[in-house]
């Protein structure tokens, strides 16, 4: 029964996310429609539709209490980018390609090396600074500054004189009580009227508020379900919370693919894993520690934590390559995605089963080979 119920809970969850998550990406687009193609979605979107990994690891650190625990945040924002980086892309691919708008997607090369790049470098850092079991503030607040670094030269690329975009949008109109149960908060806010400034930005922190309330229950779900089946809340926050998080990146790629905004497409799901590492780890990861102290992992979970830190290099730079190297981005390129995601959500789930067959054991044992091997160059 704790298993339907957790499962349930997630669900829902994952509903709550989504409707706030159209409400926020109104906000966004009002307040982003200045910036030029690939840049809102490396920053605004990015930034926004992240923001449930940010507070998925602030409450596996602050209501969980369980400093152990943390490697449910690390799970949570790892996982996530995992997804973000295979699942993303996949759906973006799937919903153009596949619905015959058009046979092929190009993407600006100098979106996909600036993010791409950027995004390969601060996954470095992260594996090379996690070496140990014991954590400080200042772990946090190094991941922090190069979030800085990245968005400080965002902003400076973004240049001058870009031209006012006219921008109207109004919600569906209707009762706003009925509206606000129904999840429909851009009504809610809005009623009937044209989004403005003030506007935007009251729809905007709305929606990031329920947002924070469905990862508060999001987490205390992963921790049911991990209970029920006897799972670390590690394995289950990296495949069922990073999937749950990674529903406002997709709603909004997925949306940007369908309007031709291909590079807002792909920059929001690559500047969303900068922020999942950088600041929805390091953000929590420095608060906490400087409250409390120092987090200590058991010897076990920094090696969970290390392979799949490694992994999530290794699936950046193979995915790097698929977006670079072909001309065009095509269906085939989205299968592979599905495929290598599949073969990582398959070893997580047996990595925390533990499990003794043969076949399964032998894969497991492949894939931290590889872990091992590039953790030691590392």
């Amino acid at each position: 029964m704790a298993i339907v119920s957790s499962l349930g809970l997630i669900f829902i969850t994952c509903i709550v996310i989504w409707r706030a998550c159209d409400g926020f990406e109104m906000a966004s687009d009002y307040l982003g429609r200045n910036m030029k193609e690939g840049m809102k979605g490396a920053t605004i979107n990015a930034i926004g539709s992240s923001l449930p990994e940010l507070f998925t690891t602030l409450f596996f650190l602050f209501v969980l209490k369980d400093r152990d625990g943390f490697s449910g945040g690390i799970g949570t924002t790892a996982g996530s980018a995992v997804f973000n980086a295979m699942i993303i892309p996949a759906v973006v691919i799937m919903a153009v390609i596949g619905k015959g708008i058009v046979d092929r997607i190009d993407v600006s090369k100098k979106v996909i090396k600036r993010d791409g790049i950027s995004l390969i470098l601060c996954e470095l850092v992260l594996i090379l600074l996690i070496t140990d079991t014991t954590l400080y503030w200042y772990h946090g607040l190094v991941l922090m500054l190069l979030y800085g670094i990245y968005i400080t030269y965002m902003l400076l690329s973004q240049g001058s004189g870009t031209v006012a975009n006219e921008y109207e949008a109004t919600a569906n109109g209707g009762n706003r009580t009925v509206a606000f149960f129904k999840g429909d908060f851009a009504t809610t806010v809005l009623g009937t009227e044209k989004i403005n400034l003030a506007k935007a930005w009251i729809l905007m922190l709305v929606s990031v508020f329920f947002i924070g309330i469905a990862c508060y229950w999001l987490v205390a779900a992963c921790e049911q379900f991990g209970d029920a089946i006897g799972m670390p809340v590690y394995f289950v926050s990296v495949v069922l919370a990073s999937a749950a998080t990674s529903v406002p990146d997709t709603i909004i790629s997925w949306k940007d693919a369908m309007k031709g905004n291909y590079d807002d497409a792909v920059a929001n799901a690559l500047g969303s894993n900068i922020f999942d590492i950088c600041f929805a780890l390091g953000f929590p990861l420095f608060l906490f520690t400087l409250i409390y102290g120092p987090i200590t992992m058991s010897p076990e979970t920094l090696e969970n934590v290390g392979q799949l830190r490694v992994l999530l290099l290794i699936i950046t730079i193979v995915a790097f390559f698929i977006y670079l190297v072909p001309k065009a981005i095509k269906k085939s390129h989205g299968y592979f995605l599905i495929a290598l995601y599949v073969l990582f959500v398959i070893y997580i789930i047996l990595k925390g089963m533990e499990s003794n067959l043969a076949v399964i054991t032998s894969i497991s044992e492949v894939l931290s080979s590889i872990s091992n091997f590039f953790s030691g160059l590392f």
